[in-house]
């Protein structure tokens, strides 16, 4: 009888191994690589981590926004760890000054690309629901959409909206994000 050929679990350790400039990401030991993302990708990213910073800071409330590169350790051991392209959190002892957010953001946003199309609306997609992130948005510039799932409200089912929609951010009852106004639709 052959034994099982496993695959080998990493953890932070390994990621902080990789040569430099290489981007990963580590979902329950494995490693996911990153490819460096296109101008539109980093366009969007600009234009959504400055609306929502603009309307955070006006509020002068505990929620801040990050923008990747940003650590995300989803869990408390050392298997999981995520740089999505936005991240929102509004429990200040979630952020640890050396390390970045230890625990479930309130609202993560991706931009997709074609690599990432998988990893992003599948592996993510269950990784944040079960790790207890309240808002997740998926931002499909190949087909000028944004697909938005509310856990918070336990809908798992995405709503779908173009990029000339203005979209209500459910974990806040006054911020809609107007991508009609960014130009990209």
């Amino acid at each position: 009888m052959e034994a099982l050929k496993l695959d080998p679990i990493y953890t932070f350790d390994d990621i902080l191994s990789l040569p430099e400039g290489e981007r990963a990401e580590l979902i329950d030991g494995q490693i996911y690589y990153m490819a460096s993302p296109k101008p539109l990708h980093q366009e969007i990213q600009m234009n959504l981590s400055a609306a929502i910073h603009n309307h955070l800071k006006s509020k002068d409330g505990p929620c801040k926004v990050y923008p990747a590169p940003f650590a995300v350790f989803l869990k408390k051991n050392n298997s999981t760890y995520v740089e999505p392209d936005i991240t929102v959190i509004c429990d200040p002892k979630k952020i640890d000054p050396e390390k970045g957010a230890i625990g479930a953001p309130d609202w993560i946003i991706e931009i997709m690309s074609t690599s990432s199309a998988s990893h992003d609306c599948i592996r993510k997609l269950h990784l944040y629901q079960s790790s207890g992130v309240l808002e997740y948005w998926i931002v499909d510039p190949a087909n000028n959409a944004v697909y938005v799932y509310y856990f918070s409200d336990n809908k798992y089912k995405p709503q779908t909206f173009s990029f000339t929609d203005k979209i209500k951010v459910n974990i806040f009852d006054d911020l809609e994000i107007d991508f009609g106004a960014f130009g990209f639709g």
